[in-house]
């Protein structure tokens, strides 16, 4: 850079050796120049104002100052036991400095006023003297040397800091003075606690700021500047030089990306405000530029630092050499041991520069400098982040490592300024470094020993040209092992340049090979299968490596995989650390991170061979997938041993992501033949550790997520809902069938399973049903929410094992265990604690749930269990668990309606509703009667039609009354003449016989007191008197008589069977009271007989069965359409969006869904694995839209105009279709939206506030769990579910559910959040989506019944970006908190495009559930739908009597 220039170190010499600084008092013996020094610089130190008043000068003419100057410079070089003296000379100098000053002292002699310039120079020269070490000094005056020392430095820095007169040749004499006084102090080997040790942080930093301050005054010329390239290379084995150029530079990089980015770059934090004005405030941009080139090549390469030779090679270094008492060679000076931590800190400067260049914001390594030239720092301030402590994360899944800035300039950029270096350093001890070293080594023993002549000064250096590279003639502590610290910063910092790369860069092959062989030298693992510091910093800076489309990264795939099988399977991880320090948790978690973006590689590749970066053609060739089971087994034991929350949430996903593309590949793939083969490939049956395939990942899965779920993660609320999300997707998985029995092999509990699939999905249920058992036993001080929330989530994850392992059920253990668990939740105890305890009835038990929440749980779960396991989907098909039938549609195939010209009789809600006899039962059910059989039956039996609308969906039932079997009574004959035989005239004789009531020998039975109970005709003649018993005896006598005549005319009349006469059959009755026999026989009309001898039965109002509702209030239909509206089942909806390269608008995202914009091909194919293509019209289900789901098919819908503005533009926008998926217990809508939903959700916002809100909800808000204000007041309940104040006002059940939730205003209007699911086509665009202006695109209606609108913060998003390699990567962004992320997709992830929808889903389904777990005030579906019938019955019911109720059953319909 400056070849052509020459250096001014000869003038840096000269002043060294004091030819400028020779004073005419050295001709004379030192006591007498001694004395005359004390006499003058006393007489001129009483005028400087410092004891008394400050005098004029008496020094008048040029001669008098020069010869006062002449002593002054002789008593600057006395011994230091003339402090004082020394003292009165460094403040008289300091105050004639002030000549440069805008406003100089009065006690400045004249001359040097007039020519200040030439006088400073003089002086500046002088100041020399006081800087030269004075030999056997004890510490004491060398402290007192300093302090003078400082006040010198002091005021040269002040003065050139705000004088405006300095010329060129003072302001070249000042640096050149600090240079000389630079080398004389810092170029001798350091000697702990002399003046340059003390010195050397306070003259570095003067020198480094004064030439800052001359780059804006009066910039250096290049000779100055060789010369300070020269100096510095001579003072590298101070510690305190690498820290100030690392202060200086990273002040320059401030200010140079500053104005080369723009104020919107990520500003570098320095530390301390002193720092922060380094650069002076008039330096151009240019000149920053200039300066900032300039000081960064200041010291040359840093890896020089690691050879002592070269570092050791100044004269200062061979004069100790050839002075030691013992011999020694000049590289094994004590104070070169610090060459290891200078080398570090000298590539963390550049490490640091590098993360300014990237915009990481963070603060800089300039603090550094404040230490002590030898304390060795053991935290790093560049580098990796390993003081960071897991418990400050906001919520679980939050990245510690800052973002990178969108305008960082390019790798190439970066790496063309700093590549050489770090490419070098990462080398250091490498076998490249080894065998260039020792190439070296061999030319050199060629050459003649000779005299190493120095090109700085003329020194000669005794040292052989073959020593340099002899190991043995090193010290200890200065082995090349021991730079291992400074190696692992440049290759970490190599790691980060090259993980910055943005989608679509390009980065020179000659660069990305220099990277991958320093990679693979770095992570060849030693014998002892250490981690060391080189190995963690690569693995720490390397998360991002695998997803990036680097060019032929696979290749160091194998040197990965050997990392991450030395750090995560280890639970007691042992670093071979030195100067760094390393926070395991992190650097496990970055190991995690690059697990999780290469699990998929080995099924995506296949059988394509892993090329080697050596030319060794000699070894194996690899394969992708021969290194599958390898990451498996680091999965699972990263898994076993992993402690802490956030790094095993990650292994959960991941280890979901194994089994479902082994499931999905071998499905699709492999279409269902043998297990996985490939070259190499073996499968041991005995061991499952050495299986890869789909059943056996399951297997293994299940169990050992089971059992840590039960033994380790039942404590924690995150991890423990991690898990249960993971069992929840394996049971969803489809493996294929296998008879063979599968052995399992874990060693850490040294036992043996032989299972099959059924087996293993029932100890699954098992573990499930352990685990909820342990929760809901624990001690009351832990019940909480956190604990309930695991328990709802367990009973979750056990339906869905349920569901789809209905054959469970048949196994009479697991019914029971199952059983017992629903139970437990429903009572708070079981009925039989242990097996040979008797069994506990209900009624004997007292309900004392572990919380309402838990109760709701397990109802659901006892539902599903009765009603849904094994038929679901019904009929209906997924999209409804509840009849598609409602009043109107029954009404329609009922046989008496239909008029004679064919047209209906009924043709609205209200007349179908009129037809039926409502009752509701344990006021939570309303059965809806219908009497009247329908068209399609023809027999006459007495029919009756059921709509049981409960907590859990409706349903329609038809029910006859038989006699006979159907199968008996299916074939009727109808013949006109049956036929009979012939009768018999013949008339038979009535024999007389006498009547007995009583046996014979009932006489005989002795009597007793009860026979005497029942009084004779006697005893009641005597008490009630004898007219009585005669009116008696009269009738008697009358009804005899009537007998006999009656007899008598039925023997003479002509149809006795003495006559012929055909038999007809009477009419068939039509007339059935059906209800009334439905309630009778199902127990319904039984009344409640109470004990008045009982005190808890006799108080209060009797419970009665059964309560009728009037249903001829007109709102009755609309609150039973509010019923039909409200769900049993959670519904959730996701927006999914494509984003083009570069676009950050929401009209250009929202515009690439219009018919004439093209899109990836693969975003199309991914939407359609979401879910299933509905028609709006036709969907029973969720639609994304409030207004319109839950409609039956065929009805109208109320939003019926706004269809007709749909355009053909619109796909999955939920005009006209959208995607759908649903399970038993949840419902989810996927929407693309496009301008049409706008348009849509204006007129939408328009209608409702034109209109009374509540005529136009029809939903009811599922996060609250209260009424409006107006609502509150009316009705204490805080259950209630409308916002609807035109209420009745009527006194409503007591509250027996969560009192405490009313007392929460702030979540009462918590609005859902909002699951957007965004294609990526630049990665980096994900830093500038635009959530909050796309907000007004994803609305379902729901929102108008929330008292806010969501939020852009509290939506999630789901990134997917997609990779050359055809693989895609995962972002995730959410809201701070506890639960806002859930599995199985995890930030940073690579997915195969085979499996993407499923997981997608089930991440969006798993948020949803979480963040309701999170809600206090959220209540389940069925909540919802009994709140709403005991609001009906609230409205409706009538109070009627037993006798009202009984009279009410024979009335008919109308």
């Amino acid at each position: 850079m400056y070849s052509e220039w020459a250096s001014l170190s000869a003038q840096i010499t000269a002043n060294s050796c004091g030819a400028q600084c020779f004073s005419v008092l050295n001709k004379f013996p030192a006591s007498a120049g001694r004395e005359v020094v004390i006499s003058v610089v006393k007489q001129l130190g009483t005028n400087l104002g410092i004891t008394q008043n400050a005098e004029p000068s008496h020094l008048v003419k040029d001669e008098e100052v020069r010869w006062c100057m002449d002593v002054i410079c002789f008593g600057l070089s006395l011994p230091l036991q003339e402090h004082e003296t020394i003292k009165d000379c460094v403040n008289v100098y300091c105050e004639w400095l002030t000549a440069l000053h805008p406003q100089p002292r009065i006690s400045v002699p004249k001359p040097i006023c007039e020519d200040a310039n030439l006088y400073a120079r003089q002086i500046i020269n002088h100041f020399h003297n006081l800087f030269v070490p004075r030999q056997g000094e004890s510490s004491d005056t060398i402290k007192r040397q300093a302090v003078l020392c400082h006040r010198v430095l002091r005021t040269l820095q002040q003065t050139a800091q705000i004088s405006q007169h300095m010329d060129r040749e003072t302001w070249d004499t000042l640096l050149l003075f600090l240079l000389a006084i630079n080398e004389i102090l810092l170029a001798p080997p350091t000697v702990k606690d002399d003046v340059g040790d003390q010195l050397c942080e306070r003259v570095l930093s003067v020198l480094f700021e004064v030439w800052l301050l001359a780059c804006v005054r009066c910039f250096p010329s290049p000779s100055l500047w060789k010369t300070l390239q020269e100096s510095c290379a001579m003072w590298r084995h101070r510690i305190a030089l690498v820290d100030q150029w690392n202060r200086v530079n990273l002040a320059l990089t401030a200010r140079l990306l500053e104005f080369s980015y723009g104020p919107d770059f990520t500003q570098l934090k320095n530390a301390g405000d002193e720092d922060g004005q380094l650069i002076p405030a008039g330096m151009t941009n240019d000149c920053v530029a200039q300066t900032w080139y300039r000081f960064l090549r200041m010291i040359g390469n840093p890896t020089a630092l690691c050879s002592p030779h070269i570092i050791s090679k100044s004269s200062h270094f061979v004069q100790w050499a050839l002075t030691h008492e013992k011999g020694a060679e000049t590289h094994q000076h004590p104070c070169l041991q610090m060459l290891p931590q200078i080398f570090l800190n000298a590539i963390r400067g550049i490490s640091s520069q590098v993360d300014a260049f990237l915009g990481l914001s963070k603060t800089a390594l300039i603090s550094l400098t404040r230490s002590s030239a030898n304390a060795a720092p053991t935290t790093p301030t560049s580098g990796p982040p390993s003081a960071s402590s897991i418990n400050s994360l906001p919520s679980i899944g939050t990245d510690l490592r800052p973002p990178l800035s969108v305008a960082r300039p390019k790798c190439n950029s970066i790496l063309h300024l700093f590549g050489e270096w770090l490419f070098e350093a990462a080398h250091i001890g490498g076998d490249t470094w080894l065998q260039n070293r020792k190439k070296q080594a061999c030319e050199a023993s060629k050459r003649p020993s000779s005299m190493i002549m120095e090109n700085r000064k003329g020194s000669i250096s005794l040292s052989q040209p073959n020593s340099l590279n002899d190991p043995t003639s090193l010290p200890p502590t200065l082995t090349i092992d021991k730079y291992e610290s400074g190696r692992a910063e440049a290759i970490g910092t190599l790691c980060k340049i090259f993980c910055a790369k943005k989608t679509g860069e390009e980065i020179l092959p000659v660069y990305l090979a220099r990277f991958y062989m320093a990679l693979q030298q770095c992570l060849k693992i030693t014998e002892s299968k250490e981690c060391d510091e080189t190995l963690a910093s690569i693995l720490l800076h390397s998360a991002d490596l695998f997803r990036l489309d680097l060019d032929g990264i696979n290749v160091l795939l194998p040197g990965f995989i050997a990392a991450l099988e030395i750090v995560l399977p280890d639970k007691d991880l042992k670093l071979k650390t030195q100067a760094i320090a390393f926070n395991r948790t992190e650097l496990r978690r970055s190991a995690i991170n690059i697990l999780l973006s290469i699990m998929v590689l080995p099924l995506h590749y296949h059988t394509l061979p892993i090329r080697n970066l050596t030319s060794d053609t000699g070894e194996k060739v690899l394969t992708f997938l021969q290194l599958k089971s390898r990451l498996m087994n680091i999965l699972m034991n990263a898994l076993q041993v992993e402690t802490d929350a956030q790094n095993t949430h990650m292994l959960l996903g991941g280890l979901l992501l194994c089994v479902q593309d082994a499931v999905t590949f071998e499905d699709t793939e492999l279409g269902g033949t043998d297990h996985l083969s490939g070259p190499g490939v073996q499968h041991h049956e005995e061991n499952l550790l050495s299986s890869d395939n789909a059943h056996a990942l399951f297997v293994r899965a299940t169990y050992l997520v089971c059992h840590r779920l039960i033994s380790s993660w039942k404590t924690d609320l995150n991890v423990s809902l991690a898990a249960l999300e993971l069992l929840s997707g394996l049971a969803r998985l489809h493996i294929r069938e296998t008879d063979s029995l599968v052995k399992i092999f874990e060693p850490s509990q040294n036992i043996t399973i032989i299972s099959t699939d059924a087996l293993e999905c029932k100890r699954a249920v098992k573990w499930i049903c352990d685990y909820i058992c342990y929760q809901c036993s624990r001690p009351p001080p832990a019940h909480s929410k956190d604990l309930h929330s695991t328990i709802v989530a367990a009973f979750q994850c056990t339906a869905a094992w349920l569901m789809q392992h209905p054959y469970l059920l048949q196994d009479k253990d697991c019914l029971q265990t199952v059983l017992e668990v629903v139970e437990l939740g429903i009572s708070g105890t079981k009925s039989q604690s242990k097996n040979g305890d008797l069994p506990k009835f209900k009624d004997e038990k007292e309900l004392k749930p572990a919380s309402m929440r838990v109760r709701d749980a397990a109802e659901n779960l006892l539902t599903i269990i009765l009603e849904q396991v094994g038929y679901f989907p019904s009929e209906c098909g997924p999209e409804s668990i509840s009849s598609l039938l409602d009043e109107l549609a029954l009404m329609k195939h009922c046989n008496s309606l239909p008029t004679g010209d064919g047209s209906v009789g009924v043709c609205n809600a209200e007349q179908a509703i009129s037809k039926f006899k409502y009752f509701v039962t344990e006021n939570s059910t309303i059965l809806a009667l219908l009497e009247e059989p329908l068209g399609n039956d023809q027999d006459p039996q007495p029919t009756v039609t059921l709509l049981i609308r409960g907590p859990f969906g409706r349903h329609a039932w038809t029910m006859q009354l038989r006699h006979l079997p159907r199968s008996k009574s299916g074939v009727k004959y109808h013949a006109v003449n049956p036929g009979r035989p012939i009768p018999m005239n013949d008339i038979t004789q009535r024999p007389e016989c006498e009547q007995k009531n009583f046996p014979e020998g009932v006489d005989k039975v002795q009597p007793c007191v009860a026979d005497y109970s029942i009084p004779t005709i006697d005893q009641i003649r005597e008490q009630y008197g004898a007219n009585v018993i005669s009116e008696l005896e009269a009738m008697l006598e009358n009804q005899s008589i009537h007998e006999k005549l009656a007899w008598a005319e039925s023997d003479n009349s002509i149809d006795s069977l003495s006559h012929a006469q055909e038999c007809v059959p009477p009419t068939v009755c039509h007339e059935f009271h059906a209800a009334r026999l439905f309630l009778s026989h199902f127990g319904f009309l039984s009344f409640e007989i109470r004990d008045p001898h009982n005190p808890i039965e006799s108080l209060g109002p009797p419970q009665r069965p059964l309560i009728v509702l009037d249903t001829k209030s007109t709102a009755f239909a609309m609150d039973l359409d509010k019923l039909d509206k409200l769900s049993a089942r959670t519904h959730d909806t996701v927006y999914c969006f494509y984003v083009k390269a570069g676009q950050t608008s929401a009209q250009q995202i929202i515009g690439n869904m219009a018919e004439d914009q093209s899109y990836d091909s693969h975003f199309a194919n991914m939407l359609q694995t979401l879910g299933w293509p509905v028609q709006v019209a036709e969907h029973s289900g969720w639609t994304g839209f409030a207004h319109n789901s839950w409609s039956l098919k065929g009805t109208s819908i109320p939003a019926d105009r706004y269809q007709s503005n749909v355009s053909s533009e619109s796909n999955y926008n939920g005009a006209q279709h959208v995607l759908y998926w649903a399970d038993v217990s949840s419902e989810i809508a996927f929407v693309v939206p496009n301008a049409w939903n706008l348009r849509y959700n204006s007129e939408m916002d328009a209608c409702s506030l034109s209109s009374n809100c509540s005529d136009q909800s029809t939903m009811s808000n599922v996060w609250t769990r209260g009424d409006d204000a107006g609502s509150l007041k009316s009705k204490p309940r805080n259950l209630s579910l409308e916002l609807d104040t035109n209420t009745r006002n009527k006194e409503p059940v007591p509250p027996t559910r969560r009192k405490g939730n009313v007392s929460k205003p702030t979540l009462l209007v918590q609005a859902p959040a909002k699951i957007f699911l965004v294609w990526l086509e630049s990665f980096e665009d994900y830093l500038n989506f635009p959530v909050e202006d796309l907000l007004a695109y994803a609305r379902t209606g729901e929102e108008l019944q929330s008292m806010q609108l969501p939020r852009a913060a509290d939506c999630h998003v789901i990134f997917l970006h997609s990779l050359q390699s055809g693989l895609l990567r995962v972002k995730l962004l959410g809201p701070p908190g506890r639960m806002s992320f859930a599995t199985p997709l995890v930030d940073g992830m690579v997915l195969s495009r085979r499996v993407v929808g499923n997981l997608v889903r089930q991440t969006a389904l798993n948020i949803s559930r979480r963040r309701r777990l999170d809600n206090d005030n959220y209540q389940p579906p069925h909540v919802r739908r009994r709140l709403k019938v005991q609001d009906i019955v609230q409205k409706y019911k009538m109070d009627l009597s037993e006798a009202e109720l009984l009279a009410h059953l024979f009335q008919r319909s109308i």
